[in-house]
């Protein structure tokens, strides 16, 4: 496990502010100001190794959802990856975690959310990302440790591929794409999915 810093708050206070006194399953569609808040007041870098088997903290993490109208890019993960967890499972979401070179203790992940965006996708462009909401799942040890900002963007018709072509595979599929491999999705984008997919697309 690396010792990169990564940008975490309290379990306690995230369950506490954000959900009202208790964990909630799923994504909220509000609270990107109160978490920004909370980061303000009790956002701290501790090392990634310590942190995910420390569930006093959560990880906080961008997580972009990506679309080309009703399409959906959908990525799969090798076993070439690091976690272990994840391999060979199913992704819609391009998620990662926030550094210190990122700033992010003032709330604002707009850095974080591009510098993962470039790094994860061989693309030209840098969508708008749009702000659905907030995501949390106590039920997996994966998901006690972060807490997921998931935002939904549009690539409108632009090229869109896989960066590290040794830990992912990945495109554009229809919607009955991803639910034909919905009990392979990685959970939080299964709970994206589920709630994106009542939605309709970005245009």
């Amino acid at each position: 496990m690396t010792d990169e810093l990564v940008l975490v708050v309290p379990t306690g206070a995230v369950i506490d502010e954000l959900g009202g006194g208790s964990p909630w399953l799923g994504l909220r569609p509000t609270g990107e100001a109160d978490l920004a808040a909370l980061i303000r007041r009790s956002g701290t870098f501790r090392p990634r190794s310590a942190m995910e088997a420390d569930e006093s903290w959560k990880q906080v993490i961008p997580y972009p959802v990506l679309r080309d109208g009703e399409a959906w890019f959908l990525m799969r993960r090798t076993r070439a990856g690091g976690d272990v967890r994840l391999h060979d499972r199913y992704s819609i979401g391009v998620g990662g975690h926030v550094n210190p070179e990122d700033g992010g203790l003032d709330g604002d992940l707009s850095i974080a959310l591009r510098r993962e965006w470039l790094e994860e996708l061989a693309v030209d462009f840098v969508p708008e990302f749009r702000f659905v909401g907030l995501l949390n799942d106590d039920t997996t040890p994966v998901g006690r440790v972060h807490v997921g900002l998931v935002y939904e963007a549009d690539a409108a018709g632009r090229p869109v591929a896989i960066r590290e072509t040794d830990k992912l595979s990945g495109s554009f599929v229809a919607a009955r794409d991803v639910a034909a491999v919905q009990e392979r999705l990685e959970t939080w984008s299964r709970l994206a999915f589920e709630f994106l997919g009542a939605r309709p697309a970005l245009r």
